[in-house]
């Protein structure tokens, strides 16, 4: 090693030592002064907070609009109180609705059926008609004029309007004169009442 190379490490242990003796006289100071201690102080208050909980602030509304808030929160209060009694009336409606369908269903069946039966009855009916009508065309003209008079003049118009206008004119023939004219009369207006347009 050389001079110049011993020179530079002694001015460099020089300088190191000059550092070290300003960094322990700096905290000696502080020591002294009673900064250390405050910063002390203040980081042992902290720790002695931190096992302690607090009670968090109150963020509410402010009081200013705090009326404002509460008639918001009655009003959403309403309207959810309205969708519910709408969403009741729904479901009423639509069982209402369910139960409309159903009714309507049962008296078409109903009224089909009953048009079957009415059907069935006018069927009959007609069907007795016809064969007392052909027994009154197969009576002697006679008999069955006596049989007329005793009826009543629109019931026995039915019947002879019915008949073959042969069987009827005999039968007519038969009766007394002014009970023809009154069963004739009953005949002849039997249709007038009919629109015919």
């Amino acid at each position: 090693m050389s001079g110049a190379e011993k020179a530079r490490r002694g001015a460099g242990r020089g300088v190191l030592f000059v550092i070290t003796v300003l960094l322990l006289g700096s905290g000696i100071v502080r020591l002294g002064s009673g900064t250390g201690l405050a910063v002390a102080r203040g980081v042992g208050d902290l720790t002695d907070l931190a096992g302690v909980e607090q009670a968090p602030e109150s963020c509410g509304p402010d009081p200013a609009i705090a009326p404002l808030f509460a008639a918001l929160q009655a009003r959403e209060a309403r309207v959810a109180e309205t969708e519910k009694l709408q969403a009741e009336r729904g479901r009423k409606l639509a069982q209402s609705h369910a139960d409309l369908s159903r009714q309507i269903t049962e008296l078409n069946a109903a009224e089909a059926a009953l048009r079957a039966t009415i059907a069935l009855a006018e069927g009959a009916a007609e069907s007795d008609l016809s064969r007392l009508t052909a027994v009154y065309e197969s009576m002697k003209p006679k008999d069955a004029a006596a049989l007329f008079q005793e009826m009543a003049p629109d019931f026995a118009a039915g019947f002879l309007g019915r008949m073959r206008p042969d069987s009827a004119a005999s039968v007519l023939a038969g009766m007394p004169p002014e009970q023809a004219y009154s069963i004739s009369v009953l005949l002849a207006a039997r249709n007038v009442g009919v629109p015919t347009e």
